[in-house]
């Protein structure tokens, strides 16, 4: 699926919370009495204005932000130099996936073992990879990384994950400020402004914390399927050597905690609850995924 067809599906998605969310305040303002208090309407513009327009600008610079942050060289593909076989592989993997258009490659000093993918489109793309990263892997392991991080690209992962947070940004500022509507027409007039603002605060946190594990499951949907897609490409047993690799000697550096979700790996952690707010599945489970496939 392109990016346009991707960007007329978050539209529908958003206009269908807005129908939705409309006809539970129209409901809850004749009950309640509400209707002269949250200004509803105003709210809903603003918040698929400002969660949806948050999310596409946010996508359109983040290959800015990401060469930026971490201070990425891009190889020049005419003249690799030491990276002519990286590039090669990149090139090969995405021509296999589909992609009409080769990312950038690029390469960030960091003692961490990992790699990332990201871009406003598959056809401006980038895949940058850590000097640990290549200085720890033999090339078939590499060669899984490529892949998995192509991978990402030829789903559409950078454009899924960006406005689907935008969604969800959007769900928690509607949904907090309506329950606080609801609940300060119940209390006296005197007080209604500070329980208001109160409410709305807290429930902007509790809400922001549901829609997170929400965020977070479907970023670890996405894992599984770049590690399927790279093991079709490249080859079932060089993602699950990738993998392994990572497993016995990666150590996350929370020096750019804002780009974890772009990274092959995140931290290998263990409880649920963990779990529950992690960007990456366990590499246990993913290798064991991988190895009772039939990719």
């Amino acid at each position: 699926m392109n990016f346009i067809k991707r960007l007329l599906l978050l539209l529908g998605v958003n206009f269908a919370v807005i129908v939705c969310v409309s006809f539970v305040v129209s409901i809850l303002g004749s009950i309640f009495g509400v209707e002269s208090y949250g200004e509803f309407t105003s709210l809903l513009i603003f918040a698929f204005a400002w969660g949806f327009t948050g999310a596409i600008i946010n996508l359109l610079l983040s290959k800015y932000f990401a060469k930026s942050l971490l201070n990425v060289k891009i190889i020049d593909p005419s003249n690799p130099g030491p990276y002519a076989w990286l590039v090669q592989k990149v090139y090969e993997c995405s021509k296999k996936q589909g992609l009409r258009k080769m990312p950038e490659v690029g390469i960030y000093h960091s003692p961490e073992i990992n790699a990332f993918a990201t871009g406003p489109s598959k056809n401006n793309s980038l895949v940058a990879f850590s000097t640990g990263l290549l200085n720890s892997m033999n090339q078939d392991e590499i060669e899984g990384v490529i892949g998995h991080e192509v991978a990402h690209i030829a789903n559409g992962d950078m454009v899924t994950m960006t406005l689907l947070q935008g969604v969800a940004n959007a769900f928690v500022i509607v949904l907090s400020r309506l329950a606080a509507s609801v609940l300060a027409s119940r209390v006296d007039e005197g007080k209604r402004a500070l329980v208001y603002n109160v409410v709305a605060l807290v429930l902007e946190i509790f809400f922001m914390i549901l829609a997170s594990i929400v965020v977070f499951y479907f970023s670890r949907v996405r894992e599984y399927r770049a590690d399927r897609d790279s093991a079709r490409t490249v080859g079932k047993e060089k993602m699950i050597a990738a993998l392994e690799h990572l497993r016995k000697y990666y150590e996350p550096y929370d020096d750019q905690p804002a780009l974890q979700t772009l990274k092959i790996s995140g931290a290998n952690r263990r409880s649920l609850l963990a779990t529950l707010f992690s960007t990456h599945p366990r590499l246990e489970d993913r290798i064991n995924k991988l190895r009772n496939s039939y990719y």
